[in-house]
């Protein structure tokens, strides 16, 4: 057992895939009557002959997913683009560096304000693995205050994880399952928003009191036993701070800016009845705010041409991977569609639906996630591979779409704030040395928190 390891997304996805081919010959096809937008109407469900899927379908179905999927696979890539150009300014890491740098002295105010950040990070563009590089820059400074390296990583980790939990406008839960949902990525903003404001909040003063507590009395760290060990490792490699360019200034305001124009473009303000022109766009308006300003960022800088495309050829081949699981868990549906199973299987979801509340749906459908998310920790490729069939189900029960992408990111991301199959999450505490079980101990509590308020909040988007 000990030398078990978790398969990555990519074979899980391709066992799914799998199982789909053979289920194709055992699930009965059939087909429902649609509605005007194309929505499957309840109580119009019609068995069909049997359409089973050959077993190359295996290899053939991740191909035609991406071919339908194609308009999110490039937006993820001119995003990941985006962020590439961004990144070789040195912006990101020098902002941190510098504001940690002004409250030296004032760490406690530094807890609450770097997990704002961070979660600013998370609700908009999934900020997750870009994390990485904070560790070593904070882990001094708040070891050397007299925190432990839990709390450093709580702060980065925390803060950035709940942001993702509540994500608003991030492109990579948010976005994909909207996508796949059929609705705008701004519909149900109001209750994300609401939940990020609650959740932050309430991790900040569960990791500020802890990181209070152990400044006060040291023997109470859940690393007590390993004080010595870890003040020499981290209070000892401090190292001086240096401040923002105006290069690096500019690049910021231009990072901030990109995203808050994605913001206001995706926001339905017709629908809200507010006095306020709706652009409406959508993946491809999208993918060509983040590709100009990229090409912005690059000439405003100073990057040169070559520089700038190197950078955001590079960015983009980082998400390379998400784009490829975009594909493959598309190619579920794919392979669901032709074999006219997908009918069969919302028809047994009405049937065992029928009758429950929107509250009882909602909530179900959070549970349902919550192992989902363990075995498939891509927010990106779990939103692909189930909102074609969740969303439908919400039809059915009364309750609106956006609920039901709601209640994914929350699940995804409480699952991916301790899973251990996340390489944030191990990375992260290899990072500050910190032992998976210690760090256990110290969230659980939180995760419980969480969790309660996620289902009150979910409960009220039903019922709204």
């Amino acid at each position: 057992m000990k030398s078990f390891r978790m398969p990555t997304a990519y074979t899980i996805l391709f066992a799914l895939l799998l199982v789909v081919t053979l289920l194709t010959w055992v699930i009965p096809a059939g087909r429902y009557q649609t509605g005007s937008e194309g929505e499957p109407v309840a109580g119009t469900y019609e068995q069909l002959p049997q359409q089973g899927q050959p077993i190359t379908s295996v290899f053939t179905a991740p191909l035609e997913g991406l071919y339908e999927a194609i308009d999110i696979a490039a937006f993820i890539l001119m995003v990941g683009g985006f962020l590439g150009v961004v990144g070789k300014t040195g912006a990101i890491d020098r902002g941190i560096s510098a504001l940690v740098s002004k409250l030296r002295g004032k760490e406690a105010l530094l807890i609450p304000i770097l997990m704002v950040v961070f979660a600013l990070g998370g609700t908009t563009f999934g900020m997750a693995e870009e994390t990485m590089a904070f560790y070593p820059l904070v882990l001094p400074i708040l070891v050397s205050a007299g925190y432990d390296p839990i709390t450093a990583v709580a702060v980065i980790l925390v803060g950035a994880g709940v942001g993702t939990l509540a994500s608003t406008v991030n492109p990579f839960a948010t976005g994909i399952a909207a996508g796949f949902a059929g609705v705008s990525l701004g519909t149900g903003l109001l209750l994300r928003v609401l939940m990020l404001v609650v959740m932050l909040g309430a991790s900040i003063y569960y990791v500020s009191r802890y990181a209070a507590r152990v400044k006060a009395h040291p023997e109470s760290s859940l690393m007590a036993h390993r004080r010595a060990e870890y003040t020499a490792r981290f209070a000892a490699h401090q190292e001086e701070q240096t401040q923002l360019t105006w290069v690096q200034s500019l690049a910021l305001i231009l990072f901030a800016l990109t995203f808050l124009v994605m913001i206001y473009a995706v926001i339905p303000f017709d629908d809200m009845g507010l006095p306020l022109p709706a652009l409406g766009w959508w993946f491809p308006q999208l993918s060509a705010l983040f590709l100009a300003s990229s090409i912005l960022v690059g000439v405003c800088c100073g990057l040169g041409e070559e520089e700038t495309v190197t950078a955001f050829v590079h960015g983009a081949a980082d998400l390379l991977g998400v784009a490829f699981i975009i594909g493959i868990s598309r190619g579920i549906t794919v392979l669901m569609n032709a074999g006219q199973i997908t009918a069969t299987v919302l028809y047994w979801g009405e049937q065992a639906l029928m009758g429950t509340s929107a509250v009882t749906f909602t909530l179900l459908t959070f549970l349902l996630y919550l192992p989902l998310s363990f075995l498939i920790p891509s927010s990106s490729g779990l939103a692909t591979l189930s909102m074609p069939i969740m969303a439908p189900l919400a039809d059915f029960s009364g309750v609106g779409r956006e609920v039901v992408i709601t209640a994914f990111q929350t699940a995804s991301g409480l699952v991916n704030l301790v899973t251990p199959t996340s390489a944030v999450v191990m990375g992260a505490l290899a990072l500050g040395h910190v032992p998976y079980g210690a760090f256990l101990r110290f969230i659980w509590k939180l995760l419980i928190i969480l969790l309660v308020l996620s289902l009150v909040f979910l409960a009220l988007g039903a019922l709204a």
